[in-house]
């Protein structure tokens, strides 16, 4: 009897996504169109008990994805490709990158994932098992290395040391000669001096929350004030020790603004392979 519906399951599959192909392929200014499968993220196959009874795609209960499209297991041995069918001539909008992040999101809160960029397309069903068979041993060492683990995400907002000298080298930009090159010297030092802050504030954060692993940058906001983000990796069991540990810390750095946001499925720590927005093959981000 299981052999039996499993077979009726993958004949439906088979059967709409034909269905689907032909409709879409019906006309758009002429040109013949074929349906592509757009990539969410890639998890562990144990993750997904429906999926061991079957080797062509199986729908995911209960989640839709970009422009309400069904959400597809795509099994590829010990991983499961999450995607939806996706038509190549749509535009990505804003609304596709949300529910890009909510499909992750919902597959983050059942399994480890490795989430692909925004964008990410295989332009059929060989391009995306071709991929995800060139890449097999990364994505199993990053599943292996993020089991388990989250992103939390930290902003940290302090008064710029040199935005006054860096506002009056600026304005002298057009000057020449002598006070040109002093201005150019003065705004190196400077530069260096708010580099020196950032990374003194990013290790004093290290030692704070002591993370597996972090991704930090730093940029000058246009209110005169700093801002560093910080990503930190910690383990998936320590979310509430870290938002404990943020609360004391803001009491404690009162001349910092913070924010603290997460539990993140964790996109700064999966290996970047390819650039986003891409047709086959894609990439985790």
């Amino acid at each position: 009897m299981v052999c039996v519906a499993s077979q009726r399951q993958e004949k439906c599959f088979i059967a709409a996504r034909c269905v689907n192909q032909l409709v879409i392929s019906a006309s758009v200014n002429g040109v013949t169109l074929s349906m592509a499968w757009y990539a969410y993220c890639i998890s562990e196959k144990q993750a997904f008990p429906e999926l061991a009874r079957h080797r062509k795609p199986v729908p995911m209960q209960s989640l839709t994805g970009i422009s309400g499209n069904q959400i597809f297991l795509y099994p590829a041995s010990d991983l499961a490709v999450i995607v939806s069918e996706h038509n190549p001539q749509e535009n990505l909008d804003q609304q596709a990158a949300k529910d890009h992040a909510r499909v992750v999101g919902d597959c983050f809160k059942l399994s480890t994932v490795l989430p692909f960029r925004f964008g990410t397309v295989f332009a059929d069903d060989e391009a995306l098992r071709r991929s995800i068979r060139s890449n097999q041993r990364q994505y199993t060492t990053h599943v292996e290395r993020l089991r388990g683990k989250a992103e939390m995400h930290l902003k940290v907002a302090v008064d710029d040391c040199c935005m006054p000298q860096s506002l009056r080298a600026v304005y002298k930009g057009e000057s020449v000669g002598k006070e040109y090159l002093s201005n150019l010297r003065e705004t190196a030092a400077r530069q260096r001096e708010r580099q020196t802050k950032g990374r003194a504030i990013a290790v004093q954060m290290q030692r704070l929350f002591a993370p597996q692993d972090e991704e930090v940058t730093c940029r000058t906001m246009d209110n005169g004030k700093m801002l560093l983000d910080i990503s930190h990796l910690i383990d998936a069991k320590c979310v509430e020790r870290y938002q404990n540990k943020f609360a004391s810390t803001r009491e404690l750095l009162k001349d910092c603004q913070m924010q603290l946001s997460g539990p993140w499925p964790p996109y700064h720590f999966v290996h970047r392979l390819t650039r986003p927005h891409i047709v086959a093959p894609g990439i985790p981000a």
